[in-house]
């Protein structure tokens, strides 16, 4: 630890001349914070897999000397070293790689942890897109820090064409009511301030908890009998697989009178895909776009398990 508590001495007195500089970029993250550098960040970390996704599309590949396990996108990204997870950082690793941005996922990385991090007097941009809008906005936002606005621009504007595709196609047409399962045992879902949810409306869905709170709130079994949603969507495992699997949606079948049941609706979709927060995203929201149209269809023609 005296190799940590050292560095933090230093970064202190780096951080106090860098605020009599002038600010060379800045940028607002996703916790309403200005986050502003000297100079282009040279030497970043990334505590999610989602943010390392990020970094890369908005052209700060390069730029990263530490991530998290599970960054495994692009395929870059698995040479990049590991410092921990979202539930245990290795502080000294992160010392000793003198980073002068660090990119934190607002709510997934621990509270403690976080703290911790700022006795370093390294600048958090903090990341944690709620709205499907948000990831281009945030790409655009790293790349301004990262001083290579154009490759950013270049993959936020993409990703909105995609959006914006899928958009105009799907949100118009029938709604389906839409319960999605985060897990099994407790029974949890997503609210609507989740971006997942936001993927939903764009496909033309409703989520059918979207006014619970918290974001990621617990409920009964006999919740989602009364809700009885036209359609149960669930996460496979990628890269962030956890210790024990995924739910099985067929458990559901042991209620046949819920209509996602009744009409076979019980649909799965890469995890990574749909519930990281980068530009593939869009590619998960098109997954589930094709899924609920597959609902409507099964609606319409009556069709049952």
């Amino acid at each position: 630890m005296r190799r940590f508590a050292a560095f933090i001495a230093y970064a202190a007195c780096v951080a106090c001349s860098i605020g009599t500089a002038h600010a060379g970029v800045s940028a607002t993250d996703d916790a309403g914070n200005t986050v502003t550098l000297d100079a282009p960040a040279q030497r970043v970390i990334s505590l999610a897999p989602h943010a390392t996704e990020l970094i890369y599309a908005a052209g700060g590949g390069a730029k990263l000397v530490g991530t998290v396990s599970y960054s495994d996108y692009p395929p870059a990204a698995l040479k990049v070293p590991r410092i921990g997870d979202n539930r245990a950082l290795d502080l000294e690793r992160i010392a000793a790689l003198k980073p002068d941005l660090i990119v934190v996922w607002r709510h997934g990385n621990a509270q403690q942890q976080i703290d911790r991090l700022r006795d370093l007097h390294i600048p958090l941009f903090f990341s944690e897109p709620h709205r499907l809008d948000d990831v281009a906005t945030s790409l655009t936002r790293l790349g301004t820090l990262f001083g290579t606005d154009t490759a950013a621009r270049a993959a936020a504007d993409a990703y909105r064409r995609d959006i914006a595709q899928l958009r105009t196609r799907y949100a118009q047409r029938a709604p389906v009511r839409v319960f999605y399962e985060v897990w099994d045992q407790p029974l949890m879902t997503i609210n609507g301030e989740q971006i997942i949810s936001d993927a939903i409306t764009l496909c033309g869905g409703r989520n059918v908890f979207a006014a619970l709170r918290p974001p990621v709130p617990t409920l009964s079994t006999e919740a989602v009998l009364a809700a009885n949603p036209e359609a149960i969507v669930t996460a496979t495992p990628g890269a962030t697989a956890p210790d024990r699997p995924l739910p099985a949606l067929d458990r559901w079948r042991a209620w046949p009178q819920l209509a996602a049941v009744a009409q076979g609706n019980l649909f799965a979709i890469d995890g990574d895909l749909l519930s990281r927060a980068g530009p593939r995203l869009a590619q998960g929201a098109e997954q589930l776009c094709k899924d609920l149209d597959q609902a409507r269809v099964r609606d319409a023609t009556g069709k049952t398990n």
